[in-house]
């Protein structure tokens, strides 16, 4: 049975991360019905969605318009990063399996919606980033190929803003520093030398990237479009 009218509906990718799970509940907490589209995900306003692959997120985003009738808002958050490989041994297969997820998924989600909210006239996407973009080169890990797809999201931000903002459509990003996040947990040696060299001296907590999120999904940034926001506790500034 769809959900009623007045509640604005919103779907988050990767949303079983740590970053996407507080998403979930800033949205919540503002009055949103969320649908999680990830890997494995099963149960209510949960779907299974491999964003790397184009008919899985066409499925899903259907999914969530025949269960709610409406899509108002997309996070676009799934992503992965490749486990500390020097550029000279990287294959092409690495390098692609990571932007397959990074910047291809994001591109599926983002369209996929984007054509639901082009015919409505009306919708709002934050798509996440990172300071590892556009913003710095982070060391010592090697990550050649996160960078070059987060930077890749950056620019197809700006691109479908240029496109859209005239249309009703209103697309952003957020750029994170390090999250604590179960995806640094594997990463506990090089932590010190990180925060070593971020000024407030901690990690960004995923609540804190979620009210960013939301932010930019509210009436109150009605005036962004193709904006990035960075927040990295001062990373790139040292």
């Amino acid at each position: 049975m769809p959900h009623a009218e007045a509640s604005p509906v919103a779907a988050v990718t990767g949303a079983n991360g740590g970053i996407g799970t507080a998403t979930r509940i800033a949205l919540e907490n503002r009055g949103y019905i969320v649908f999680g589209l990830d890997l494995g995900a099963h149960g209510d306003e949960s779907i299974d969605t491999d964003v790397s692959n184009a008919e899985s997120v066409e499925k899903a985003f259907a999914e969530v318009l025949s269960a709610a009738g409406r899509l108002d808002a997309v996070v676009a958050g799934a992503g992965i990063v490749e486990d500390d490989i020097a550029a000279e041994t990287m294959s092409s297969d690495q390098f692609q399996s990571v932007i397959s997820v990074n910047l291809t998924g994001v591109f599926h989600t983002l369209t996929a919606a984007g054509r639901v909210m082009l015919e409505a006239g009306r919708g709002r996407m934050v798509a996440i980033s990172s300071m590892s973009g556009n913003h710095t080169v982070n060391r010592p890990q090697n990550q050649c190929a996160y960078n070059a797809s987060k930077a890749g999201v950056s620019a197809l931000v700006r691109s479908l803003a240029a496109e859209w903002s005239g249309r009703g459509v209103r697309i952003n990003a957020i750029a994170p520093g390090y999250v604590a996040t179960p995806l640094l947990e594997k990463k506990q040696h090089q932590l010190a030398g990180w925060l070593e060299h971020i000024p407030q001296g901690r990690l960004a907590q995923p609540n804190e990237v979620a009210e960013a999120i939301a932010f930019l999904l509210s009436d109150e940034a009605g005036y962004f479009s193709g904006s990035e926001l960075l927040m990295d506790g001062g990373y790139s500034l040292v």
